[in-house]
């Protein structure tokens, strides 16, 4: 299965050298390049995209808004966005996983990486690099957001038990793999109670839980992983 990939970044050249390296494997098609986040949603919806290499600084409409509509439209349900950064600690990151981005990565990425990033978020993983991507969520919920967490934390009441020790889990950045193998269970069970905590609590994918158990106060910034059952 081709996966199809949208490039959304302001800088001509840039577009140019991720083209190369995605269109050098035959699993993956560049179908469009934009400009401006307008163009990216427009893209994204004619080309049937799967991702979204998005940029956050561009004209018009920058990478922040294309994500947050690309997140609610319910016919763009099952395209990516993997948001494109020069700074990995800039606050904006943490706004597009909020917004709806399932990733992100620094425009210095090797292209081996570069490659296993798309095909990890093509597949629904999201969540890129999870420590990183937890340091910057703590950083910017210690540096004032309001977490609104009585409202959020309500929804998780229809968790399982089993679903928030999980959630927990995910959002201090541990794998399907890491998860399984600390709860003596398959990796395959893993799974399936991530997918049925992102059902009930209505997210895209792993990067959005994360968000929300930070928001919800179930996990806190700085906060150490639970012991070792």
């Amino acid at each position: 299965m081709t996966i199809r990939v949208v490039l959304a970044d302001d800088q001509t050249l840039i577009r140019a050298g991720f083209k190369l390296i995605i269109d050098s494997e035959p699993e993956f098609e560049v179908v469009g390049e934009a400009s401006d986040g307008t163009e990216a949603i427009a893209l994204a919806r004619a080309a049937r995209a799967d991702v979204v290499l998005m940029d956050i600084r561009m004209p018009r409409m920058d990478g922040l808004e294309a994500t947050r509509r690309i997140g609610a439209d319910d016919n763009l349900a099952g395209v990516r966005v993997l948001v494109l950064t020069t700074f990995e600690n800039d606050d904006n990151v943490v706004l597009a996983l909020q917004a709806g981005a399932s990733g992100f990565l620094g425009k210095s990425v090797a292209p081996a990486d570069l490659l296993h990033a798309i095909r990890v978020v093509a597949g629904g993983e999201a969540l890129l690099s999870p420590r990183a991507t937890r340091g910057l969520v703590s950083r910017f919920l210690s540096q004032g957001e309001s977490p609104a967490a009585g409202a959020v934390l309500s929804g998780l009441t229809g968790l399982t038990d089993r679903e928030r020790e999980i959630l927990v889990l995910v959002a201090h950045g541990l794998s399907n793999d890491d998860i399984a193998e600390r709860l003596f269970v398959s990796p395959l069970t893993v799974k399936t109670h991530v997918n049925r905590a992102m059902t009930k609590l209505n997210v895209r994918d792993r990067a959005q839980l994360v968000v929300l158990a930070y928001r919800s106060g179930l996990v806190r910034p700085g906060e150490q992983l639970p012991a070792h059952p």
